[in-house]
């Protein structure tokens, strides 16, 4: 086990060499990512939401040290077993590797062999150190038999035990060390070129609920749910974005010809295809961007085309309707959020915003190319995994407050929370008290059609028990479906309800 460990740190600390590239080990859990995403992405979003790559990770490193102990009680004194188990481990990382468009070849393939190599010393040196064999054994020149004196197995314990808390303090530092190096050698502006068309935020608005979620979501408390273990690292002054495909002319745009271009800046809500009735990996930002229409005019899409493919630097893909980026909605390539350049979390240098589309099908972040193509000739990353082709948004709304499980005091109570419908619109937000008449609540100002909407009901709460559900109706008078379904294939659907107490 420990010698895995080390095989583990080893691995990362050489891929310090490549500071922006992934290591080994994540270039394997992103070939997990691809080969089990279908099965295991509603899972684990559900056990562990914005943190699955933290466990995806955590998972890795136990999944090797376990692994490591099977090879460990097998192999027993079989010394080619062990070889075999390091090779294969070291071949595997070489293979998937070199397969990982974000990894860098070279340093994948001595970072596998060093790492193996770290990994069988490690082992050969502890299992002699066990069986008393170690150079600090001490020999009885009297008997001529090996001697507890020197060292117990006890001792090798202890000493086993600090050396996995050292690997594990390994570990963390080198990745420390090499996301500092990704920090400072990834060119980020923070300050982006005024925008030539910004639509309004509100900022006064009719009523005030502490608890209830901002217009605007902070940049630090938006959701990030993608399939990138580690978040690319990519340079503006080298990026560029290709739009290919079913076009008369093929364009290649630098970021500095997007900060060149007449920018827009606009409230949007964007939305995980994965989230639950009442969940919370929805958020509205104010997107500065080009206009994805405008791109598409200069390279003028063909009669026939009917899908627009985004692709990412790690070759994740999404495709949606080209009416969507051509219908005059404010789809955009956007490389600001909430008044800076995107963070490298949440896309930079470039991505899309498409109104009224979930992000699997959409919000193609680290974007390098767009291609216009077909629905028959091409597939989105998540399509073929069993999720629909189309993804609009459902109507839905949400209870912030107060929270389900909650106590509150009796007398005037607030009851808000949020409602939406991207590129639709709400009308009206209606709230049923158990299982009372549908009330209706007030909403606060909003941007556009194409963000949500706070809401706010004042409630008389009678001591005991109460159940609370809400609902929504859209511009167009169609109200949210009371009928549960999952998230997967096309999105979640029901009314939010909570229970509380009231003193």
């Amino acid at each position: 086990m420990l010698g895995a460990g080390a095989a583990l740190v080893t691995i990362e600390i050489v891929t310090l060499f490549d500071a922006k590239g992934v290591s080994v080990t994540e270039a394997v859990q992103n070939r997990f990512i691809r080969d089990f995403a279908g099965s295991l992405k509603q899972t684990a979003i559900d056990l562990f939401g914005t943190n699955d790559k933290a466990a995806l990770q955590i998972g890795t490193a136990l999944v090797v040290l376990v692994l490591g102990a099977v090879l460990g009680v097998v192999a027993g004194r079989r010394k080619p077993v062990l070889l075999a188990g390091f090779g294969g481990f070291a071949l595997l990382g070489i293979v998937v590797a070199l397969g990982d468009p974000l990894a860098s070849g070279p340093v994948s393939v001595v970072a596998a062999l060093v790492g193996a190599g770290a990994g069988l010393v490690t082992t050969f040196l502890l299992e002699r150190w066990w069986n008393g064999e170690g150079p600090l054994i001490v020999t009885d020149r009297t008997e001529g038999a090996p001697s507890a004196a020197g060292v117990s197995r006890r001792t090798v314990l202890a000493s086993g035990g600090a050396s996995a808390v050292a690997l594990l303090f390994g570990a963390a530092a080198a990745r420390a060390v090499r996301s500092s190096l990704r920090t400072t050698s990834t060119t980020v502006r923070r300050v982006l070129p005024s925008p030539a068309r910004r639509v309004a935020t509100p900022i006064n608005q009719p009523f005030d609920v502490s608890g209830l979620s901002p217009y605007i979501t902070p940049t630090a408390d938006f959701y990030r749910i993608d399939t990138a273990v580690r978040v690319p690292a990519i340079d503006a002054d080298s990026w560029s974005l290709k739009i290919t495909g079913m076009v008369d002319n093929e364009l290649t745009i630098t970021y500095a010809d997007l900060l060149g271009r007449a920018l827009v800046e606009v409230p949007i809500t964007i939305q995980c295809v994965s989230n639950e009735v009442g969940g919370d990996l929805i958020g509205t930002a104010r997107w500065t961007g080009v206009p994805l229409a405008e791109l598409l005019k200069e390279a003028g899409v063909q009669g026939g085309a009917t899908q627009i493919m985004g692709e990412s630097a790690d070759g994740f893909t999404a495709g949606f309707p080209v009416e969507a980026g051509t219908d005059g909605r404010d789809s955009l390539l956007a490389i600001g959020m909430n008044g800076h350049a995107l963070e490298p979390a949440h896309g930079f240098p470039a991505r899309l915003i498409i109104p009224g589309l979930y992000g699997y099908v959409s919000a193609t972040k680290w974007i390098t190319e767009i291609r216009l193509t077909t629905f028959e000739a091409e597939q989105g990353f998540w399509v073929p995994r069993g999720w629909s082709a189309d993804g609009p948004i459902k109507l839905q709304s949400r209870i912030d407050v107060p929270r389900s499980g909650d106590s509150v005091p009796g007398g005037p109570q607030a009851i808000g929370g949020v409602a939406w419908a991207p590129h639709t619109g709400v009308k009206a937000v209606e709230v049923q008290i158990d299982k009372g008449s549908w009330q209706k609540a007030g909403l606060a100002k909003v941007a556009s059609v194409d963000t949500w909407v706070q809401w706010r009901l004042e409630w008389d709460a009678k001591p005991g028990r109460h159940e609370i559900k809400v609902r929504a109706i859209d511009l167009n008078g169609r109200v949210q479906t009371a009928a549960l379904a999952a998230p997967a294939p096309d999105g979640a659907t029901g009314h939010h309800t909570i229970d509380v107490e009231v003193a």
